[in-house]
């Protein structure tokens, strides 16, 4: 069974802002622009019954669909730097998303996520990157900024098992529904209080 997870995809012109940013770092393997992604729950190796049982539960997912654009660059591993990142400009609608995901995988009987969701496009894997030079590789793109783009759908994602980064496949689309200026009150209307 290939890895699971859900994803939000990247649009065309924020991942080639994005591309922008490859080269210049020894000893770094870059992401392929077609797998960039932000992901919001990895799922992980499960049986096609539970992988079943989530798609059927995302599926039931009423939100609006919102804006984001990409902020900034940093790394993970602050000693050992093991990948590079653009960020993500925080929007309380995706945070919304990832926590409504969240605790369906958990009522399904997945393990929590241990790390805290820190929205991010991986841009590279390191090996055997000097700090310095990663320190050097940051300080020039610092103030990279996307433009903004609307996000109308989240998707379920699978990948073989490999070293990351791809080839990833889009298994499930699941739409996010239009924001209008009603939406407050068909929000009301959907889940009442």
């Amino acid at each position: 069974m290939p890895r699971l997870f859900v994803a939000l995809e990247v649009p065309r012109n924020a991942a080639m802002s994005l591309s922008l940013l490859r080269g210049g770092l020894q000893g770094a393997r870059w992401i392929d622009v077609e797998n960039f992604h932000i992901t919001l729950r990895f799922i992980g190796d499960v049986d096609g019954r539970t992988a079943d049982e989530v798609v059927d539960k995302l599926d039931r997912i009423e939100r609006p669909e919102f804006q984001l654009s990409l902020a900034g660059v940093g790394s993970f591993g602050s000693k050992k730097p093991h990948s590079i990142y653009a960020g993500v400009s925080p929007a309380p609608e995706m945070y919304a998303l990832q926590a409504e995901i969240e605790r369906i995988c958990q009522r399904l009987g997945l393990p929590a996520d241990p790390r805290k969701f820190t929205p991010h496009v991986t841009l590279a894997r390191l090996r055997n990157a000097r700090l310095e030079d990663v320190v050097f590789y940051l300080s020039g793109r610092a103030n990279f900024v996307s433009s903004p783009f609307t996000v109308n759908r989240f998707v379920l994602m699978s990948s073989k098992e490999s070293v990351g980064g791809g080839p990833y496949v889009t298994e499930e689309v699941f739409p996010l529904f239009e924001a209008g200026p009603s939406f407050e009150a068909a929000a009301m209307d959907v889940h009442p209080r």
